[in-house]
């Protein structure tokens, strides 16, 4: 594909994001791909964790703060009776127990306290600011800092054996911004011992699953998707010709006549189907737009 057939392209790609890439590897990849420099992603995935980066290509990269809020599914490996300073398989032992008489009810009983609204600590891994510092750059000095609890919901925490002792599989869907290193580091703590999380995949990030995902290798502009169907998890409103004037000057709107029922955000779409803003709720009956791509 050459970069001029790629350069006006807008949309998004979901990646399957191989171990050993980072994040920011992917989006200067496919920056080159489609010869675009406008191209960024929804969430941060670490080097070792494989799955599903959403990556957005052009004017899209706008919209992708609705993707980010979304929820999301991983799966992975808690190893009972080892503590790791970055909480995963990647960093230097920092404590060791004989956790080997733990059983499955009990690793399961754990999870199931870890399940619902919880508070976690963001790991010092984390790209968490705080004082406007992130929490990684201070990690890599060295520098260990007060860290506030974060509200996040576990929606489910499943818990499977394998063949390997004191290792279980695991399967987590969640609110957006939970940690499932700090989930394991945290069944550990609870079942008397420590634990670190290995084999970190993200399944899904909304109703985007694996089956929507391919191989940065493989991936070519065929699997651009388009604007509006990278807001399927919103609300959908479909503008008539006589308001896209009005959408495309980034004016409010009645929501009632518009029919956007219930919290927002919402996103509009014309006759054709094509996105052409997203609005958000006040504290009227009206909504007004946060993005507007035009109808044009």
């Amino acid at each position: 594909m050459s970069r001029s057939a790629a350069g006006d392209r807008t949309g998004l790609v979901v990646v399957d994001k191989e171990a050993g890439w980072t994040s920011h590897d992917v989006v200067a990849q496919v920056r080159r791909l489609f010869g675009q420099r406008r191209v960024g992603h929804s969430g941060t995935l670490d080097p070792d964790a494989t799955g599903l980066l959403l990556v957005g290509v052009g004017r899209a990269t706008r919209l992708l703060r609705f993707l980010t809020a979304l929820d999301k599914t991983y799966t992975g490996e808690v190893v009972l009776g080892t503590a790791t300073h970055t909480l995963d398989a990647s960093g230097p032992v920092v404590g060791e127990w004989d956790m080997s008489a733990v059983t499955l009810d009990q690793v399961r009983q754990a999870a199931a306290a870890l399940t619902g609204e919880i508070e976690q600590v963001p790991p010092m891994v984390s790209a968490v600011k705080v004082d406007g510092r992130r929490l990684h750059t201070l990690a890599r000095q060295g520098i260990e800092v007060e860290r506030a609890p974060r509200p996040v919901t576990v929606h489910r925490f499943e818990v499977e054996p394998s063949l390997e002792p004191g290792v279980y599989r695991i399967e987590v869907a969640c609110s957006s911004g939970t940690y499932v290193r700090v989930l394991a580091a945290d069944l550990g703590a609870a079942l008397g011992g420590g634990a670190h999380l290995r084999n970190l995949r993200r399944t899904a990030v909304g109703s985007f699953t694996e089956a929507d995902a391919h191989p940065l290798s493989a991936l070519t502009v065929d699997h651009l998707v388009t604007p509006a169907e990278m807001l399927r998890d919103l609300d959908a409103v479909t503008v008539g010709p006589g308001m896209e004037g009005a959408v495309d000057h980034g004016l409010a709107l009645d929501k009632v006549p518009l029919g956007a029922a219930g919290a927002g955000p919402w996103a509009l779409l014309d006759a054709a189907g094509r996105l052409v803003a997203v609005y958000e709720a006040t504290e009227s009956d009206r909504i007004r737009p946060v993005v507007v791509l035009g109808s044009g």
